[in-house]
Order: structure tokens, then C-alpha cells, then sequence
């Protein structure tokens, strides 16, 4: 729930105003609320009123969703969506690589674009990760360089509590640049995809409902108060990633701490990718399915597709809006309402089916809006 993409919430902010704060907070609500009938897809009673585990993967649920259409119809679906959100968050991990050592290293004479090439050729054995317990490493250190990068923006936030102002808030606001912010704020959230795997994973799975309460709990607070103390700071001159915005002797060292959680962050959305494409080719029987040639060839071409894409999009908030409105939105908002509409039907009540109609509706609409938005403002920079 705590990734690099928070550095993008005072910027929505910028051009969200009051109504981004608010946001923060709705985002959490739903998403939670979406995360637990998600989970609540796994399971069926039996005979004995007994709720019992029956599905183990987001595919699970979406092939017995779409089982009269066809018997791996919605799988597809749902592992093509996965796949594009990973693969998203991977190219999101490069721009902001080439855009912190850009920063870092101003009197370089070397682009950004060729900033993201060197941390590029930095990943290239994550070519060779076969198994996810040197992920897990991993992201462990990522998360502790997290923990401190957050921190010590804040303490330097709290220096400058003088210069605060309320006023700093939009009160009009741009529509089209608060759809951008809605994308930012979704794709801060998503952790669907990864939920299903975490419940089985659980000693005690009784307790998921009361984790995911206090976890979006603490990641709302901590969200809320990064972004405000961010734009109470900077106001109308805060960036699209946070750190640019530091004087000079913290932002070099934040970061370059910044560059080592997003190079640390990257295997892990990177993993699972591959680890799903392995799985589809697995379920139809290719031979090939552990060679070492066809690994390291699908491992490869993923390297290589991040590269060229953050190459052509360098622009970390409008990619992670985007981002956000499509597969976000998707994973987090439409599929789990949809779903548990679905398989839960007739043991739903009145109020929990308009629920779940609603947050797939608003779910909908902010999707279409964002892409639209996103798309334009991506167009109108590239010309």
C-alpha cells in the first residue's frame, strides 16, 4: 500500500484541492471495502452453512464469473489486466529512476532519457531471478528505505510549518487536471491482485478483514499527511515527484535513497509478471515451459518493453494516472464489485447489492474519465 507512487499525492493535491483530501480518504474506503468481497469471492458454504475456500487466485474467480461463456475466458482477461498493471508499475519504476538521477546529477551533461538507460542495464539480472525468495530480500530493504525517505521529508516539511497557509488550496479547479489526480490517488492503492495470495498465505485467514481495516487505516493517515505537509510546503510550486522540490543538500540524498527503492521495488512487479505468463504457458502444455532459452527470451523481452516505453513516456504523473484509470481502476473497482455481484447474488442484501452497483458505476466513470484525460494531456505533450 506504501509505494514510490505516494512522491505523486501533493501534486494531486495541486489540482485537486480540498476534494483531494477527501479522496484520499474514499480511496481507502473503497478499497478495503472492494478487497474484502474480493476475498469473500473464495469462498462458498456448505452443506452446513460452512464458508469453505473453494477458489485460490483472481483468475479462480473470474473463470467461475464467465464459466457459461467460456471455461477461461474471464482468467484471460483478468491475467492480461494483471499483466499491464505489473508491467506499468515496472515502466513507472524506470521514469522515475532517469528522473531522480537526472536531478541528482544536474551538471552531468546526460538526458534523462539516458539516465533511465543506466538504471535500465542496473536490472538486467533480474533476468536470472527464479524464485521469489530473493524478491522477498529485496523488498524487505525497499521498504526500509521507504520508511526512512518518508520521514525525513516530513521532519523537513515540519521545519517550514512558518510559511503554511490554507490559502495554498485551490478552491476552482481544472476538471481534467482532477481526473488526472483521481488516477494518482486509485493507483497509490491498488494491492488487488496480490490479496488473494496473501489471505491463503495466512496463518490465521479469520483475521484478513481486521488486517486490511487498520492496513488502509495507517496507509490513509500516512498518505493524508505526507501529501498535506508536501503542498502546505510548496503550494502552487510543488513537482510532479515530491523530492524535486527539496533544497539541494537533502534532495541528492533523498534521491539517491529514492533510486535505491526504485531499483529495489522493481523485481517484485516484475516477478509476477513473468510468473503468470509462465503459468498460462504451463496450463497448455508447452514443453518448453522451464526451458532456460524461453526464460531468459520472456524475461528479456520484458526488460527490453519497460525500457522502451519509459523512453517514449517520460512523464511519471500522467503515466501513473493513466495507469491508474485503466487496470487500477480495473483491478481494484470494477472486477471485485462485478465479481461478488456475480457469485453472491442471491445471498446479498439490498444494501450491499447497491453498494457494490455504485462502486462499480463510480468505478466506471472515473475509469473512462481518467483515460481520456490521461491520453490528452500525454498527447498535448508530446507535440
Amino acid at each position: 500500500l506504501q509505494g514510490i507512487f505516494v512522491l505523486g499525492l501533493p501534486y494531486a493535491l495541486l489540482h485537486s484541492g480540498y476534494s483531494g483530501l477527501l479522496l484520499i480518504v474514499l480511496a481507502a474506503a473503497l478499497c478495503c471495502y472492494t478487497g474484502k468481497i474480493l476475498i469473500a469471492c473464495l469462498y462458498e458454504e456448505n452443506e452446513d452453512g460452512q464458508l469453505i475456500r473453494v477458489r485460490d487466485t483472481y483468475e479462480d474467480i473470474a473463470n467461475a464469473c464467465c464459466k457459461k461463456l467460456s471455461p477461461s475466458l474471464g482468467g484471460i482477461a483478468v491475467n492480461v489486466t494483471q499483466v499491464v498493471e505489473l508491467i506499468m508499475t515496472c515502466i513507472l519504476y524506470l521514469v522515475v529512476s532517469g528522473n531522480l538521477l537526472s536531478h541528482s546529477f544536474p551538471y552531468v551533461p546526460v538526458t534523462e532519457k539516458t539516465w533511465s538507460v543506466i538504471a535500465f542495464v542496473t536490472l538486467l539480472p533480474c533476468i536470472f531471478i527464479r524464485t521469489l525468495k530473493i524478491v522477498s530480500k529485496l523488498s524487505q530493504l525497499c521498504s526500509l528505505v521507504h520508511f526512512v525517505i518518508i520521514l525525513v521529508v516530513i521532519i523537513y516539511c515540519l521545519t517550514q510549518m512558518h510559511q503554511w497557509s490554507w490559502a495554498k488550496f485551490r478552491l476552482s479547479l481544472e476538471f481534467e487536471d482532477f481526473l488526472v489526480s483521481v488516477g494518482v490517488i486509485i493507483f497509490s492503492y491498488t494491492s488487488q491482485i496480490f490479496l488473494p495470495t496473501l489471505e491463503g498465505s495466512m496463518k490465521n485467514p479469520g483475521e484478513f478483514r481486521c488486517m486490511l481495516n487498520w492496513t488502509h487505516f495507517f496507509a490513509c493517515v500516512l498518505k493524508t499527511t505526507f501529501a498535506l505537509t508536501a503542498f502546505l510546503t510548496w503550494g502552487e510550486k510543488t513537482k510532479e515527484v515530491i523530492t524535486d522540490n527539496l533544497p539541494s543538500f537533502l534532495e541528492t540524498l533523498v534521491n539517491l535513497c529514492l533510486l535505491t527503492k526504485a531499483l529495489l521495488s522493481y523485481p517484485l512487479p516484475f516477478f509476477a509478471a513473468t510468473e503468470i505468463v509462465y503459468s498460462c504457458i504451463s496450463k497448455d502444455n508447452h514443453s518448453n515451459y522451464r526451458s532456460p532459452l524461453l526464460a531468459l527470451t520472456v524475461r528479456g523481452s520484458f526488460l527490453l518493453l519497460t525500457l522502451l516505453m519509459a523512453m517514449f513516456t517520460p512523464h511519471f504523473a500522467l503515466l501513473m494516472g493513466l495507469s491508474g484509470s485503466v487496470t487500477g481502476a480495473a483491478m481494484t473497482f470494477l472486477l471485485p464489485s462485478l465479481f461478488h455481484l456475480k457469485l453472491k447474488w442471491k445471498k446479498l442484501s439490498f444494501l450491499e447489492r447497491c453498494a457494490d452497483i455504485s462502486v462499480f458505476i463510480l468505478g466506471f466513470l472515473c475509469s473512462l474519465a481518467g483515460i481520456v484525460c490521461s491520453i490528452k494531456g500525454l498527447l498535448e505533450v508530446f507535440r
